[in-house]
């Protein structure tokens, strides 16, 4: 008996995955998905609901290298055997995003960065979304892009971008792209290549036109160099926080958010933003030329600016116990991200660090780090390095194995008036599921102090 031959393979059954089959079956391809791991209860059954065959606790070599193409997951990386082999046979590997923008004409807006994607995707959403624009929110963020075009189509997506799903993206057009920054991160998946990386989010410019736009932060090195290089079509809207000539945003001595686009000028008050810190500034600045080139009215877009809701996990306030205040900001597992989030610190910081180290060098926060730590906490299963890069210069240091241990440690270091600041530089995978465990883990041993 054949074997059933499929037009399209899906390699993961997490929200991006399930999405992909739903918009595949949808549109008459066969779709068969498969899955290394154990699918999650909820996404088993909608796969089983739709009938829509899948596998998992397996790869079916034979049947997936039969497919016309292959959606593959994020995480998978592409030096994965089996993507390796599918690219040896020439059949095409692409991302869901790629994928759902071959069946939708909506307008897009693409961001990404090293640090503050999900907070300006999510404070963008919030202010289209209060101009009254039918928008979507994807990506790493909201609902699959794949799964929205199958059945919940938006005029407009706001869809954050990650370098992996960058990296399998071919034809797919960013109607508005936003980079924010390129610092190393992921390296790992890069062959330890910050160039390799920074070129994969990059790919966010790619089949760009003149009716397009770009906004980008000025001050970023690689972004500037590769921009000068371009002879990129797309209308440039630069922006930057000391003044500048040729930024289309800028921020004044007076500390007032100037942004120019066409022949509108937007003035707004840094102390009226809804989130403090200058990565905030910078997050907000980004999101106002977007929602200035999209053409939100300014009334609207000074309330958003003010009214929003910070995601959870980044500068998460969680508590104040024996005044002493908690903050989570797990979503920080770069040392940049760790580096914004010791800048928005007015207090001296019991700081909870650790976890997968993705070649960090600590030595690019100890001028932050040295100054504010009461103490540090290293979680994590191997925190020799973390050791090596502070022992002798921090008067306390701990290490611990789990969240409720840490919060124990942390606990006994500080004192009243200080922070508990949650921002580990690290991944989270040695000892967390992801860094929302982490975080929420996080939450359930603060808010458990409060009710002692």
């Amino acid at each position: 008996m054949s074997q059933q031959l499929y037009h399209t393979v899906i390699l993961g059954a997490g929200e991006s995955g399930v999405g992909a089959a739903l918009l595949c079956q949808k549109e008459n391809l066969s779709v068969f998905v498969s899955d290394r791991g154990t699918i999650a209860p909820k996404y088993r059954a909608e796969l089983e609901a739709h009938r829509i065959p899948f596998e998992e606790g397996k790869h079916s070599d034979e049947l997936i290298l039969s497919a016309t193409q292959i959606v593959k997951s994020p995480g998978i990386p592409l030096t994965a055997q089996l993507v390796a082999k599918a690219l040896e046979k020439q059949i095409p590997v692409i991302s869901e995003i790629e994928l759902a923008g071959r069946y939708t004409r909506s307008f897009m807006i693409g961001i990404t960065g090293s640090n503050g994607k999900t907070t300006t995707t999510m404070w963008l959403y919030h202010i289209l979304s209060s101009a009254g624009y039918d928008v979507g929110l994807a990506g790493n963020v909201g609902f699959s892009l794949a799964r929205q075009v199958a059945y919940e189509p938006h005029d407009y997506y706001v869809i954050e971008l990650s370098s992996f799903q960058l990296d399998n993206m071919y034809d797919f057009r960013c109607n508005i792209a936003l980079l924010l920054n390129i610092t190393p991160d992921h390296l790992d998946r890069y062959d330890h290549s910050f160039d390799l990386y920074a070129q994969a989010k990059m790919r966010i410019l790619q089949n760009q036109t003149a009716d397009d736009a770009v906004v980008y932060w000025g001050a970023d090195p690689y972004i500037s160099a590769d921009m000068q290089k371009r002879n990129h079509p797309a209308h440039q809207l630069v922006f930057r926080i000391e003044p500048n000539p040729e930024a289309a945003a800028e921020c004044q001595a007076d500390g007032i958010i100037r942004c120019n686009y066409r022949e509108r000028c937007f003035t707004y008050p840094v102390s009226e933003l809804a989130l403090p810190g200058p990565h905030n500034l910078q997050n907000a600045m980004a999101a106002i030329l977007a929602a200035l080139a999209v053409g939100v009215p300014d009334e609207i877009l000074r309330q958003a600016l003010h009214d929003f809701k910070n995601v959870p996990h980044r500068l998460e306030y969680i508590a104040t116990v024996d005044d002493v205040r908690y903050i989570n900001d797990s979503k920080a597992t770069n040392i940049n991200s760790t580096q914004y989030a010791l800048q928005s610190m007015n207090t001296p910081v019991v700081l909870i660090l650790g976890g997968t180290d993705k070649g960090n060098d600590y030595a690019d926060i100890e001028d932050l780090v040295l100054p504010r730590a009461r103490g540090l906490i290293f979680l994590g299963v191997d925190n020799a390095k973390l050791h090596r890069s502070f022992d002798g210069k921090v008067s306390q240091i701990a290490d611990a194995r789990s969240m409720h241990e840490a919060i124990a440690q942390a606990r006994a270091m500080a004192q009243k008036g200080d922070t508990v600041l949650l921002s580990p530089a690290c991944a989270s995978f040695d000892l967390f599921k992801n860094y929302e465990d982490r975080g929420d883990q996080f939450r359930v041993e603060v808010l458990a102090l409060t009710s002692k």
